[in-house]
């Protein structure tokens, strides 16, 4: 049996929630390991949507255990107040059910104001952050003074923390013109979060371990799409962690040799919310019945998704830095309708044809896509469960998506619920 890494091979908002759900139900642990509450996952079961941010997709089901990996930053007042919306949904968030990283690292409402600050202060460099705290959250991280949740526990050497926090912070500020943050108030916002959390630590890479001798299966969930990697991604336009799928290990704490299988999520066509280059972007009505039919609006920011066609090019290149084995293709139903459907298949950058998205920005604004054109279907896709029940010509459209990427597609989704699916190869039984 394989443990499982799901990750976007796209910008996010792929439909992750959807297959992760789908595939917890197999799983017996689910392990969040990067991002923090910037990402948005909705489900749908049983005619109920759950929308979560921070917590684990497999938290809405009974008898599976949630995982924070240290890989995540932590606020801890959006988690409580998602533990909060969920109990009004009937789901219980107990630790019986959910574990945090004693490592994890803690956004606080410094973060969150810098982050805010930074956006606001030129327009023209905007990258379009969710203006949560996520960045500055782990640039302390990364800059060795972050607050750590097992630091809650420590009250001996947590003020000490907060000044070393506090002289990197009031020096920023400082300089920014804002107002002083005094050690005391820092003090009193950890202080009053601390009971709330305090009961889910743990010693996350201790506890996975000892699941995975116990012949557990993992499901590890990734937040945004490899294409927001601070590494690989369309850098500046990029989120603040790896999404790539080694950061399944990295963000948890198990060895890489425990991942069996990586799932790539990739809708049909492609979205973006915020700035930052897309090559197959339809700024026209094309792009608009996009948008309308899939319903293209951040689920944690609301902003409507940018909208164009199935680049090829950027999930074939996703495939590669990640790894992945197999590819879960969702919003199929989206294309039905088209006469035609356009798919990205190459780059035209300075007058000859590239087959990867250069790293450098300006060259990455400067590609214009080749395009490969595919006659579309007039018959319905929608709630599809099977390969009957797919007009032909969907068929040969995800099979030369499969040709142009490299890698096959297992799994196939025709509307947010979740038992609209089609399986062709199960990733927990490869």
């Amino acid at each position: 049996m394989a443990n499982v890494v799901v990750v976007g091979s796209q910008w996010g908002d792929e439909g992750k929630g959807k297959i992760v759900d789908w595939l917890s139900e197999q799983a017996d642990i689910v392990v969040r390991f990067q991002g923090g509450h910037n990402a948005g996952h909705t489900l749908v079961i049983n005619g109920t949507t759950y929308k979560l941010s921070l917590l684990p997709s497999g938290v809405v089901r009974p008898g599976k255990l949630s995982i924070i990996g240290n890989g995540v930053v932590l606020d801890p007042h959006a988690l409580i107040d998602e533990i909060a919306k969920l109990k009004k949904q009937n789901i219980d968030v107990t630790p019986d059910n959910l574990r945090i990283a004693e490592n994890t690292a803690l956004i606080l409402p410094l973060h969150r104001e810098l982050d805010a600050i930074r956006e606001n202060a030129n327009a023209a460099l905007s990258i379009g952050t969710t203006r949560r705290g996520i960045g500055p959250a782990y640039e302390d991280k990364v800059g060795r003074r972050a607050i750590r949740l097992m630091d809650l526990a420590d009250g001996a050497t947590l003020d000490r923390k907060i000044e070393r926090l506090l002289t990197h912070h009031n020096a920023l500020r400082k300089g920014l013109g804002l107002d002083l943050i005094e050690a005391g108030a820092v003090h009193q916002d950890l202080t009053s979060v601390a009971p709330a959390l305090l009961p889910f630590m743990d010693s996350v890479w201790s506890l996975l371990e000892q699941k995975r001798r116990e012949g557990k299966r993992i499901l590890f969930e990734g937040a945004q799409g490899a294409l927001l990697d601070v590494d690989h991604g369309t850098y500046p336009f990029v989120t603040s962690s790896n999404t790539v799928a080694a950061q399944a290990s990295t963000g948890s704490g198990i060895g890489p040799a425990s991942i069996g299988y990586v799932l790539g999520i990739c809708k049909a066509y492609t979205t973006r919310v915020g700035a930052g280059p897309f090559p197959t972007e339809q700024k026209n009505e094309t792009g608009r019945i996009l948008g309308e039919r899939g319903k293209e609006f951040g689920v944690v920011t609301g902003r409507p998704r940018r909208c164009g066609w199935f680049d090829a090019v950027l999930v074939r290149q996703s495939v590669r830095t990640s790894g992945i084995h197999g590819l879960a293709l969702t919003k199929l139903d989206i294309l039905d309708g088209f006469d035609e459907i356009k798919v990205c298949v190459a780059y035209r950058l300075d007058g000859r044809e590239i087959d990867y998205l250069p790293a450098g920005e300006h060259a990455q604004a400067r590609v214009e896509p080749v395009y490969e054109t595919i006659a579309g279907w007039r018959e319905g896709t929608a709630r599809a469960r099977s390969w009957a029940d797919l007009p032909a010509q969907a068929i040969k459209y995800v099979r030369r998506l499969e040709e142009l990427i490299g890698c096959s597609a297992v799994v196939l989704s025709t509307s947010p619920e979740r038992e609209d699916t089609i399986l062709m190869q199960n990733p927990f039984e490869t």
